[in-house]
């Protein structure tokens, strides 16, 4: 080979590549492809990198749709009445049904049903061959007037109407306040049927005195049903009447039972048994560990770690993960918000205070299927449930119930979004004289003398909002005690969740848009190195271009030069 030759290809040597033997010929694209492909070591592991923090926000999303999930799963059952399930029995389902929401009593009630709440229907006395017969044949307009609930109304008949168009007219009245037409038919005959929408005592229909309409007028209409209330008797009372109701929906009779009334019978007494439906919430529970579960088991696929090979998961060590984790495990272990589990003070002790006293704790067993998973103990539950299912109910999904555990204070109410759950020590001091009160702090907090017996947490503390009321006023006594606002597990973790898969600032938020800034960066730097390799690949094929016609050239003067010299070796021959 040449001192030429050798320099040339000398000077095209790049790593492991090495070409030689140049020539007419030569795969310049194949020793191009293996030189840019050796210059791209840096742009394959920036690729391989940002695959790397795409996985992780990949993971973020997978885990932050298991919170998602989560979150409206116990908010299908953070209040009493979604949590605990209360069926009612009755014993005869053709009269009376019921339904019970959390407060009501386990028991039975004997109802009787005197009569059902009705709406007032009359029928016109004038019967016409078909429903077209024309109602007004006067020549003029005339008027149909009628008294609802003691409000008058006018509708204006014009001549040629029929008993359709009368219908229409009454039902598409524009200020209808409740009334309904039809054409009834006997068989031979159509008539007018004229009803009130609403139900009773109250809910009266006349025809009043200004219709003009011929056959229309108050005396031309039979009353087949008169508006009239439900009656009924509850366990023996009224002993002498009855419970006077607008309608068939009752819910002031019984604290916590709606009832239903479905037909009259004076002479059957009802029975109606409320109890706890045991199945219904053992669902709940279940339901409610198997979400937890899922996060958990989600959590612990993206940051498990393996000893034997000393890897981690794509999100091992991460902090935002970690902290997500043990914010829901410290709930979860946690006693309840305003939840008194000691006796001081004379205070009343709630009967449940951490899910751990209902059968729900984390498995700790190494190697076991379910560790660090939460277990249920359905025997613990079922037995609670069986003692006192209302203090099972308030520890799972109590929302804001406030309740005092001293005998001097009563809890009055709150202020939603305001007032802090949490339990909270009052002391009050009655004037000397006995007029009223002295002073009063919440919490160690001055708080605010609404009226004489009445105090209200201050704005600006946790308490904010928060009204008691004293009970007990002896001049110149200070009282002391603890009135609580409850929030049950499944509120407070609702609440936690709330907030970690906020959109703006959760956590899981807040690592997404880092990530996804890193992953921006890295395109930057992917983009800087693509643009760089193609200017070294156009380089490269200028390059070998003019070496190439370089070699072609050094081809053609050594075809040359073989002729010359077989010309001489011919002629001295």
């Amino acid at each position: 080979m040449s001192d030429t030759t050798d320099l040339i290809s000398s000077a095209y040597t790049s790593g492991n590549v090495t070409f030689a033997g140049l020539g007419s010929g030569t795969d310049f694209d194949t020793l191009i492809e293996g030189l840019v492909e050796a210059e791209s070591t840096h742009l394959n592991q920036l690729k391989t990198w940002k695959a790397t923090w795409e996985e992780k926000i990949t993971a973020f999303q997978e885990l932050n749709t298991a919170m998602l999930s989560l979150k409206t799963t116990l908010e299908g059952m953070d209040t009493m009445n979604e949590f605990l399930t209360k069926a009612v029995s009755s014993t005869a389902s053709s009269l009376v049904t019921a339904t019970a929401d959390s407060t009501a009593e386990t028991g039975t009630h004997k109802i009787i049903v005197n009569q059902l709440a009705q709406n007032k229907i009359m029928v016109n006395n004038t019967g016409y061959a078909a429903s077209t017969t024309v109602v007004n044949s006067s020549g003029s307009d005339r008027v149909l007037q009628y008294v609802y609930e003691g409000t008058t109304y006018n509708i204006t008949v014009p001549n040629g109407t029929t008993l359709e168009g009368l219908v229409n007219l009454i039902n598409n009245q524009p200020a209808n306040p409740g009334v309904k037409a039809m054409a009834i038919s006997n068989g031979t005959q159509y008539y007018l049927q004229f009803r009130g929408l609403d139900l009773g005592s109250t809910a009266t229909l006349t025809i009043g005195a200004g219709t003009t309409l011929t056959g229309y007028g108050a005396a031309d209409w039979t009353t087949s049903q008169a508006n009239q209330n439900s009656e009924i008797r509850v366990d023996g009372w009224p002993a002498a009447s009855w419970i006077s109701n607008p309608s068939n929906t009752i819910t002031n009779a019984i604290p916590g039972l709606t009832l239903n009334l479905k037909d009259a019978d004076p002479g059957t007494t009802v029975t109606l048994t409320t109890d706890v439906d045991q199945e219904a919430v053992l669902e709940n529970v279940r339901t409610f560990v198997e979400q937890m579960n899922t996060v958990r088991s989600k959590i612990q696929e993206l940051t498990k770690f393996d000893d034997t090979n000393q890897t981690g998961s794509i999100l091992t060590g991460n902090y935002g993960v970690g902290m997500i984790s043990q914010n829901l495990k410290d709930i979860v272990a946690s006693k309840g918000v305003g939840f008194i589990s000691y006796n001081t003070l004379g205070l009343t002790e709630d009967a449940y205070t951490s899910l751990g006293q209902l059968g729900i704790t984390t498995d700790a067993t190494e190697g076991s299927a379910t560790f660090g998973l939460l277990v249920l103990d359905e025997e613990i539950l079922t037995e609670a449930l069986t003692d006192d299912p209302t203090a099972v109910a308030k520890l799972f999904s109590a929302d804001y119930v406030g309740e005092s555990k001293s005998p001097s204070f009563t809890y009055l109410s709150h202020i939603d979004g305001t007032t802090q759950a949490g339990e909270y020590s009052v002391q009050v001091t009655v004037a000397s004289n006995g007029s009223g009160i002295a002073s009063a702090t919440i919490n160690g907090h001055p708080a605010l003398i609404s009226s004489a017996w009445e105090i209200t947490g201050a704005s600006g503390t946790a308490e904010a909002g928060l009204a008691i009321r004293l009970d007990t006023h002896t001049a110149g006594s200070t009282y002391q005690g603890v009135v609580t606002l409850k929030l049950g597990k499944t509120g407070e973790l609702a609440k936690e969740l709330k907030d970690l898969t906020n959109s703006t600032d959760g956590p899981l938020a807040i690592l997404e848009d880092n990530y996804k800034d890193i992953t921006d960066s890295i395109d930057d730097k992917i983009a800087y190195e693509e643009d760089r390799l193609s200017k070294y690949e156009s380089n490269l094929k200028d390059k070998f271009s003019r070496l190439d016609t370089l070699l072609g050239y050094y081809e053609q003067i050594a075809s040359q030069l073989t002729s010359s010299i077989d010309q001489l070796s011919s002629s001295n021959s």
